[in-house]
């Protein structure tokens, strides 16, 4: 590794993996169970709910949009919680808790992000890690069966509480922070506005660091030029530094160009 420059901290869905046919299909498929077929969500009606920046947990994002639904509608329909994560892990993952056995939507999900993008920036002087709100099992099927990487520095939904809280944030910087110098800028790069209100957050608490937000378009986004600005416009607002709409954009080049320009 070059002299590091700065820690790159990646969010895993909508940046690592696309989930537009996994995590939001899942969540449209139970709302539209617990709603017995009345109402399934549209990917825009997903991203509204996500735009607020409190609704990271797909589990919790689904019963808001079936409480949501009942409100606007006078229905009355099931929103017990455990009931809408066992449906929903079904759909998502499949049954049982062995990833070799898993046969639901999370096998089909394409993946954004190369093990060799991530050694080229370690190359140019940025080590990298994940934190993320998934779990840590459906995390690591992605980081470890399907890019190929080794024991990555991941912190997941049951490590720390929700994003936009930082502290996720902070522990993840204490991993890299063991085998590089302490107090480098730090890159968090996500694709919603929990992700960019959770730089902000840090930055709010420690002044003293850089901290920067990179906004990742997500694929689903980017099939309609308008959708797709709209978005971009969202991440800008909630805080990003830089959007862009592939995570690999984000070069070691790139991110020493960005410190050139951000620093104090």
């Amino acid at each position: 590794m070059s002299n590091p420059i700065a820690l790159a901290i990646f969010d895993i869905d909508g940046v690592v993996r696309d989930v537009s046919g996994s995590y939001r299909r899942a969540i449209a498929d139970t709302v539209e169970h617990f709603t017995q077929g009345h109402y399934r969500p549209t990917p825009q009606d997903i991203d509204q709910l996500k735009s607020e920046g409190i609704w990271n947990n797909d589990w919790q994002a689904s019963q808001e949009l079936i409480h949501r639904h009942s409100q606007a509608s006078g229905q009355s329909h099931n929103s017990d919680y455990d009931a809408i994560v066992l449906y929903f892990q079904e759909r998502y993952r499949g049954s049982g808790d062995d990833p070799s056995q898993w046969t639901g939507y999370i096998t089909q999900e394409p993946v954004l992000m190369r093990a060799q993008y991530l050694a080229d920036l370690a190359q140019g002087g940025v080590p990298s890690a994940f934190f993320s709100g998934a779990t840590r099992g459906s995390a690591n099927y992605i980081l470890q069966q399907r890019m190929g990487l080794t024991a990555p520095i991941l912190i997941a939904m049951a490590d720390a509480p929700s994003k936009p809280d930082p502290t996720g944030l902070y522990m993840t910087i204490d991993q890299l922070e063991a085998t590089v110098p302490k107090g480098l800028p730090v890159l968090y790069a996500g694709d919603t506005v929990a992700d960019m209100a959770t730089i902000k957050a840090a930055q709010a608490q420690f002044p003293d660091r850089l901290w920067l937000g990179v906004g990742v378009l997500p694929p689903h986004v980017q099939t309609d030029a308008a959708y797709k600005t709209r978005y971009s416009k969202t991440l800008k607002e909630a805080g990003a530094a830089l959007v862009i709409p592939h995570v690999e954009q984000l070069t070691a080049e790139k991110i020493q160009a960005l410190l050139n320009i951000s620093a104090p």
